[in-house]
């Protein structure tokens, strides 16, 4: 019986991984500082193994102790590590939030894990954040360079579990990802935003124009590349996993627009963009294709149409869920 720890289990993509990897072979436990939501956005509540799986609602700033002595009872095979404060432009406004829990919360986490046998990889999803904008595609060797406090963080823990790999021999693979998105995203997402406020006739507004150039990666993707990572990923290295499909925000909005038939001028104004926003992100994925074997399965515009379809059926119970991010420390 293989068995996994997904910190930060409530995430969207935590919520994805956990719904494409419980198996009648695969016992989960998932540890999120919120509770559970819906099937909206947990689709592995209605999957058919779910007695396989079990929530603890803890949160790594203040039940460090009792995530300890879940790890210590449950010993898991692989933790899967989603958890964090995950907004970039927010990160100004309270900095030190994200650095206690990115950053000084994880070593603590980690230092608990060093001496321990039963952990055979501890699965990190950093982010292209911490190399900053790039004219240029960029491979796993390049250097960090974070322009916002939420970069910082991941490049603080990033660098931090190198010297842990390298001092203890931890088993950590480093997984860099595109923009995740599909079905059951949270709703202040730029995809499933887009799409609810065209169902509602509202403006969106394009931060700096729309200009900033992204890759979109599929949720069933990000599971399945966890699932690489695991199985063939060698410790202390780092894959990257991207799409070639690379948009402008703008031309992104405009897809979904083109798809949903609604006229794109008319549903978008133009605002100041954010600060320390990077322009690029262009990962060269060549690595995680050619030595775990992945590749994305679900084009940007299947994808866009599943959530648009996942956002029409479900219009009317959205729209009584927060359409904008609420911070927690």
């Amino acid at each position: 019986m293989k068995k996994i720890v997904v910190l930060g289990s409530g995430s969207f993509a935590g919520s994805q991984y956990i719904h494409h990897t419980l198996a009648p072979d695969t016992k989960i436990i998932g540890i999120n500082r919120s509770a559970q939501t819906s099937a909206l956005f947990l689709p592995y509540l209605s999957s058919p193994n779910i007695e396989n799986f079990t929530f603890l609602q803890l949160d790594i700033n203040k039940d460090l102790p009792q995530i300890f002595q879940c790890l210590d009872d449950f010993e898991p095979d692989i933790i899967v590590d989603f958890a964090g404060q995950g907004m970039v432009a927010e990160s100004w406004q309270q900095p030190h939030q994200w650095y206690q829990t990115n950053v000084v919360s994880k070593v603590k986490l980690h230092q608990f894990l060093i001496d321990k046998a039963w952990l055979k990889r501890y699965i990190r999803i950093s982010t292209p954040e911490v190399y900053g904008s790039s004219e240029s595609m960029i491979d796993e060797s390049a250097v960090f360079n974070p322009s916002t406090p939420y970069a910082v963080s991941h490049a603080a823990i990033d660098m931090s579990l190198k010297t842990f790999h390298k001092q203890y021999g931890f088993p950590v693979v480093f997984t860099r990802y595109s923009n995740f998105y599909g079905a059951g995203q949270q709703l202040y997402r730029i995809i499933p935003r887009t799409i609810l406020y065209a169902l509602s006739n509202q403006v969106l507004s394009l931060h700096g124009g729309g200009h900033a150039i992204r890759a979109f990666i599929h949720g069933k993707d990000v599971a399945q590349a966890i699932n690489k990572a695991i199985e063939y990923g060698v410790t202390g290295e780092t894959y990257h996993f991207s799409t070639t499909d690379f948009v402008s925000i703008r031309e992104l909005v405009q897809r979904i627009h083109q798809q949903m038939g609604v006229d794109h001028d008319s549903l978008v104004t133009i605002s100041d963009d954010r600060p320390g926003k990077d322009l690029k992100y262009l990962m060269d994925d060549t690595k995680s294709r050619r030595d775990l074997g992945w590749t994305p399965t679900v084009s940007l515009d299947e994808g866009i149409a599943q959530t648009v379809a996942w956002v029409t059926q479900n219009r009317d119970a959205l729209l009584t869920y927060p359409l904008n991010y609420e911070h927690k420390e």
